[in-house]
């Protein structure tokens, strides 16, 4: 009769189980059939992505575009897809011709030389920017018996990648103090084993301050950063940068400074035609940007998003139409006059 009656409650049991799980395939089937016909998934992923052009993998800008995508995200009403890139350099080449690219950190040095060596054609229509970012520093990091920039000259030196923001300012500021160097274009990682080795004299590296890349060098490495001086050399397009021990503990001993010179970073946009299908995405992109702004300024955010003044300009740069007017609905027309 116990087990007759066990048997019973198995079955029961059994069944009920079945029951259930057959409801929650059933559900699980109904989602999936919410979502439509494959035309409809594809229509709506691809309806408000915002394609952004980053930098290498482990640089600063590259986490802008990355806490970009995050703090942004709003599903399938707003998508921002991060790419990883040459570096600055050539960001701005994918902002003019890689399909997808709607905006690109890059550099306000960038921008000039695009305008004034390579000569773009009606560069200043074609791309204005959205905001002003952080500096980023120029960091020379050499042999421990390696001085000043001068004692480089006629040496090996690594300048990054090409089409990195580094191989364009650091090859800028080489050239305007007038020293020649044997220039050497490969990724910063095995630069800085050949840095260590002694086959390279020094790396050039610009990017936000402080970088992983440098705050993990062991103090015993044998290499420490050199000064460069700020003059009137670099007055038009760059500013004041510096080291200090908070920022490189390892490198850097209490109490030191080293002085640098940094560039201002840009988040470029492309100057869509007013009311095309990418003028509206990045006119939504725009609104969460200065919307959700105070998000960017807290922890685990990068530090470097307190720096930023929304209403500072650049020079030689437009500001783009839509930036300009939600930066007036956000924060006052005073603002968005501001320099």
């Amino acid at each position: 009769m116990y087990l007759a009656l066990f048997g019973i409650l198995s079955v029961v049991t059994l069944l009920s189980y079945f029951s259930n799980r057959w409801g929650e395939c059933a559900g699980d089937r109904k989602s999936i059939q919410q979502g439509g016909s494959d035309w409809a998934i594809r229509e709506r992923k691809n309806a408000w992505t915002v394609g952004i052009a980053g930098g290498l993998i482990d640089g600063t800008y590259m986490r802008f575009a990355d806490e970009l995508a995050k703090v942004l995200d709003d599903g399938d009403n707003l998508r921002i897809l991060p790419m990883v890139s040459y570096g600055a350099a050539s960001n701005l080449d994918d902002l003019l011709y890689l399909r997808g690219v709607d905006l690109a950190v890059t550099q306000s040095d960038v921008f000039e030389y695009f305008r004034t060596e390579r000569k773009t054609p009606n560069l200043q229509n074609r791309v204005h920017y959205m905001l002003r970012l952080p500096i980023a520093e120029l960091h020379i990091l050499a042999k421990t018996d390696i001085h000043s920039i001068e004692d480089l000259r006629g040496k090996k030196v690594n300048f990054g990648p090409a089409g990195s923001g580094s191989s364009l300012t650091g090859t800028i500021v080489f050239q305007r103090l007038g020293v020649q160097v044997e220039q050497v274009l490969i990724d910063q990682q095995n630069a800085l084993q050949k840095a260590q080795s002694g086959e390279l004299a020094a790396l050039v590296r610009v990017v936000g301050k402080p970088v992983d890349f440098f705050t993990r060098i062991p103090p015993n490495s044998g290499l420490h950063f050199i000064p460069i001086p700020f003059t009137s050399t670099f007055a038009d397009y760059y500013t004041v940068g510096e080291f200090e021990t908070k920022d490189y503990p390892l490198l850097i001993a209490e109490g030191e400074k080293i002085d640098t010179i940094a560039v201002p970073a840009v988040l470029a946009v492309f100057n869509w035609p007013r009311g095309s299908d990418r003028y509206r995405r990045i006119e939504r992109f725009a609104e969460r940007l200065f919307a959700q702004w105070d998000q960017f300024l807290v922890s685990p955010r990068h530090p470097k998003w307190r720096d930023v003044n929304l209403s500072a300009t650049v020079p030689g740069w437009t500001r783009y139409t839509i930036a300009e007017q939600m930066l007036g609905r956000f924060y006052g027309s005073a603002a968005s006059l501001s320099v």
